[in-house]
């Protein structure tokens, strides 16, 4: 049965635009106005941050919206001092929406006398009174399992299949989907299966992070429009790399549709100059300036499924419909 109480937004720093946006879609949904909580979340001449909540939300079910990406630090801070400021003042329940869950990338020791990040976060986020996350695409499924909590893992996947659908409707049977490298398979998989196009593999060889020593195309890429889908783009230089390498193997065209786009240091001015088409990225991080401004970089929205997702977490309905482009379809009509 649906609660008695209204689901509240708040949102920290990260990423305002998103946060509106998506009280700008539940207040569609919904017929009635739904806003962000007042409140400010600042910080001290030291750096240190001040959370304030300046309205009631004693009983409520409360939604805090943060992505924890750069600077990864801060934004994490923002969203536990927010957790702790909201169980502090008697919320019902508190719900974290993390669009990008940073530290994601370290989920494994991948050496000797190395940290699991992510299983560490997890334990901070629990400690400071959440007790659901939504998110979207983790760079690993099993960091779900880091947590004590429920935890929502939504997927960008069925935005992109409709996204390409629209683009490339009249020439939709030239498309290959490429994974960029073999831990991306099921990922890329999945979209190839959604839009019913064949599967192709860029294997890639690294000496040590940041550098790509070596790649190999697996399947004939020839006279295909190919896209290349993956979770994360931080610097680009895998990314452009392949594009080149699919080109070279006889690709007409290269498009690539990233979740995240996190585009630090050279990544922009990289992707600006490559042979890619169009670099497609959701809003899940804000973009900055350089990245709204390049002509080949394309954002898609997500508002419209998280506050699908929020609304059916306050419901306590169904989330996992929401991985179906037959469901996503109504709510992006006219969107993309």
């Amino acid at each position: 049965m649906p609660s008695i109480v209204e689901p509240k937004l708040i949102s920290g720093n990260a990423n305002m635009p998103l946060a509106k946006g998506i009280a700008r879609r539940m207040t569609m949904y919904r017929g009635m106005n739904v806003g962000l909580v007042d409140a400010r979340v600042e910080r001290f001449n030291d750096q240190e941050i001040f959370v304030e909540v300046y309205e009631n939300v004693r009983g409520e079910d409360m939604f805090i919206i943060q992505p924890t990406s750069n600077p990864a630090n801060d934004n994490l801070m923002e969203l536990l001092i927010m957790a702790d400021a909201l169980r502090r003042s008697s919320a019902a329940r508190i719900t974290a929406v993390i669009p990008y869950f940073g530290y994601a990338r370290q989920d494994r020791r991948s050496k000797a006398r190395t940290p699991i990040s992510a299983k560490l976060v997890a334990n901070m986020i629990v400690e400071s009174g959440v007790e659901r996350v939504l998110t979207m695409d983790l760079h690993a499924a099993q960091i779900q399992g880091f947590f004590d909590i429920p935890v929502d893992n939504l997927y960008a996947s069925p935005i992109f299949a409709l996204d390409i659908m629209e683009q490339f409707k009249d020439g939709l049977k030239d498309v290959m989907v490429v994974s960029p490298d073999v831990g991306g398979v099921a990922r890329a998989r999945e979209l190839a299966k959604r839009i019913n196009a064949p599967l192709s593999i860029v294997d890639k060889r690294r000496e040590k992070p940041g550098e790509v020593a070596e790649m190999t195309v697996i399947g004939d890429v020839t006279g295909k429009k190919c896209i290349i889908v993956d979770d994360i783009c931080d610097t680009a230089g895998t990314l452009c790399k392949a594009a080149e390498v699919l080109m070279e193997h006889g690709a007409t065209e290269v498009h690539s549709y990233i979740t995240h786009g996190v585009l630090s240091g050279p990544a922009v001015d990289r992707i600006t100059k490559s042979v890619m088409k169009s670099l497609v990225i959701t809003d899940s991080i804000q973009a900055t300036e350089a990245v709204s401004a390049a002509k080949n970089i394309r954002i898609v929205p997500t508002a419209p499924m998280f506050a699908q997702a929020i609304l059916n977490i306050w419901n306590g309905t169904s989330v996992s419909s929401l991985f179906e482009t037959d469901t996503l379809g109504p709510i992006y009509e006219g969107i993309l």
